[in-house]
């Protein structure tokens, strides 16, 4: 579903990529819908870079990007599989298996989502 980002969604955005400074898609030229997909494909350089820019978040900002992943605000379908590998896995060890799951059973569930 696309969006358009919150000041909420922004500042989670540059929390994990503080080096953001346009909210626009080099590629696409159009503004960025969501915050998983900019911080994999624009920001991370590896699947190792992005965890370590979700390691920025905190378990608020955490929940409330677990949140859009579920009520299908946020996208993942652009998210390389490698990458939504080490987003289930954070969000296993800080929020807990069965919220990662929930996330995979949506994802699976989305055409595109998991390959």
């Amino acid at each position: 579903m696309a969006r358009i980002l919150s000041e909420r969604d922004t500042a989670v955005l540059k929390k994990a990529a503080p080096e953001c400074t346009e909210l626009v898609c080099t590629g696409s030229g159009g503004p960025y819908r969501s915050i998983l997909p900019p911080l994999a494909n624009h920001y991370a350089t590896d699947a190792e870079d992005f965890g370590k820019r979700l390691e920025r978040l905190d378990d608020d900002d955490l929940r409330y990007l677990v949140g859009l992943v579920l009520d299908g605000s946020e996208s993942l379908g652009c998210v390389p599989p490698e990458y939504i590998e080490v987003f289930l896995t954070f969000v296993d060890t800080r929020l807990g298996w069965d919220t990662a799951l929930s996330i995979l059973q949506r994802c699976e569930s989305e055409e595109g989502c998991v390959r």
